[in-house]
């Protein structure tokens, strides 16, 4: 029977306290579930929280698992609410955000990984097909990372018209257009394929370039353009 957690006694916060300092202190002999149980704290501050930290590596086997674990998972952890996976969306969105302001004011073109990183954040773990755009100006720097698109678990409709109009919108200079695959598998489908040969064609017509068109996984990015990994 797994462990829920309970009221804070007294002992349990001075724990809680020593364990901050540890960390302050000498913050890698601090395991990975004190870590978590540290995180979890300020989600639930009269809570001890020890028990649920042990119960998400347990399930999960990492810190990483279990900040990356899908809502639906996080609610069959005893322990773990709604009020919980609240802290968790911040917690992601701000991992997100965090990625995305690598690129600010970056030259994307020279560091094709941040652009992973970035998409990775953002839609590495998400269940449903989405589409991004990153969208540049004349000397690649980050002008906007926005959604075009959400679509169902295992696909999401993009038209060349669409990401085009964004990008004048936008009044960008280039774009990269990025989407993830649920499944796990980065590699490209036939229909990928298509939609980046058209948009490399119909950009430069209107005074735009498409740099790139990546695929991202939890674990794994791929470039068509590039025809490979990165």
């Amino acid at each position: 029977m797994t462990a829920k957690p309970t009221s804070t006694p007294p002992t349990s916060l001075g724990h809680r306290e020593r364990l901050r300092q540890r960390l302050e202190l000498e913050p890698t002999a601090v395991a990975d579930y004190e870590v978590l149980e540290l995180l979890l704290g300020y989600g639930l501050t009269r809570k001890d929280t020890k028990p649920l930290a042990k119960e998400l590596i347990q399930k999960f086997g990492s810190i990483r698992g279990a900040l990356d674990a899908r809502p639906e998972e996080l609610l069959q952890v005893p322990g773990f609410g709604p009020g919980l996976l609240a802290f968790w969306r911040v917690l992601g969105e701000t991992r997100a955000r965090y990625a995305a302001a690598e690129l600010q004011q970056k030259e994307v073109l020279a560091t094709p990984e941040a652009v992973a990183r970035m998409a990775q954040a953002r839609l590495g773990t998400s269940p449903h097909e989405e589409c991004w755009l990153a969208l540049v100006d004349r000397r690649n720097r980050l002008m906007a990372w926005e959604r075009l698109r959400r679509g169902g678990i295992a696909e999401v409709s993009i038209y060349p018209r669409d990401v085009l109009e964004a990008a004048l919108l936008r009044k960008a200079s280039g774009i990269i257009l990025v989407h993830n695959h649920p499944g796990g598998n980065p590699g490209p489908s036939q229909e990928d394929r298509l939609l980046t040969e058209e948009l490399q064609r119909l950009a430069p017509r209107m005074g735009l370039r498409f740099l790139d068109h990546v695929i991202v996984t939890d674990g794994d990015c791929y470039s068509i353009t590039q025809s490979q990994r990165i």
